[in-house]
């Protein structure tokens, strides 16, 4: 399995579902041709105050967003592992999805952890075509882990 560092800023998963966490990371990053023995990433499970400030300093946007990326691309010299980056994601936006839809917060966290890495890999959303690739291949995740959520376009 990857190096997955996990950190706590805000509520967390239960130990049982950070198992999940990690099945889920090894598929992507296995779905996208990388070996998970051979990659590290950060996790961090934050507020929206927190992800409304990095929203701000980093992409110019104001206000609060469910889930940040912030790649990296680095090789530990040490492990030999490719360090991807960091995901930063508001437990906060989760709980509202959660309120909104009634998704399991761990399916939220799954689609919002794939996201994450889809974009620490180097894909976007910002054109029509961009966005239904990045879609097709999170769905294609999602479904080996019977993950459905509720997805909002705006």
């Amino acid at each position: 399995m990857s190096a997955i560092n996990f950190i706590k800023k805000g509520t967390e998963p239960s130990s049982k579902e950070y198992l999940r966490l990690r099945r889920i990371i090894g598929a992507t990053l296995k779905n996208e041709g990388l070996d998970p023995q051979r990659c590290e990433l950060t996790i961090v499970f934050s507020t929206d105050e927190e992800l409304q400030q990095l929203n701000e300093t980093y992409r110019h946007i104001s206000g609060a967003t469910d889930v940040l990326s912030f790649p990296a691309d680095d090789l530990d010299p040490e492990s030999g592992r490719k360090y991807l980056g960091d995901i930063v994601i508001s437990m906060d936006q989760v709980n509202i999805q959660y309120q909104k839809y009634g998704d399991q917060n761990i399916d939220i966290l799954c689609l919002l952890i794939v996201h994450g890495i889809l974009h620490l890999l180097g894909l976007d959303h910002a054109t029509s075509a961009e966005k239904e690739a990045m879609w097709r291949k999170q769905a294609q995740i999602l479904e080996q882990f019977g993950v459905v959520v509720h997805i909002d376009d705006d």
